[in-house]
């Protein structure tokens, strides 16, 4: 788990509004969207979305923004210190994490080399 007040996972406003657009057109309900990795894909890895219509007790929640973002408790150390973004091009619209641990993605865009972060360091009074 991560530590207080220390966001695995900082959403941009384009992110934001797009999953609180995400939330407000579900056609059941939802609390936010689970974000996680699997392997799979040229490069080893590919980001995860769907919805989520409850906490699971070993989510990480991200409340950020106005929305709640729940990381799989699987994922947190490839996700630590990533920013969630949603860009649209002339040929896309998708989210896009920008991810300090990622070492590189297949010339797709669809699959990812992510190193897990090391935790940061518990400080301890002594």
């Amino acid at each position: 788990m991560a530590l207080p007040g220390f966001k695995v996972v900082t959403l941009t406003d384009a992110a934001a509004n797009r999953v609180k657009d995400i939330i407000s057109k579900a056609d059941k309900p939802i609390v936010g969207v689970r974000v996680g990795v699997k392997n799979g894909g040229c490069a080893g890895m590919s980001y995860t979305m769907e919805y989520a219509e409850s906490i699971n007790p070993l989510d990480e929640v991200v409340e950020d923004k106005g929305v709640t973002v729940l990381i799989d408790p699987k994922a947190v150390l490839f996700l630590l210190g990533t920013e969630m973004d949603f860009q649209t091009t002339k040929m896309s619209s998708q989210f896009v994490f920008n991810n300090p641990n990622q070492t590189s993605a297949c010339g797709c865009g669809e699959s990812v080399a992510i190193t897990p972060a090391t935790p940061p360091a518990l400080h301890t009074a002594g």
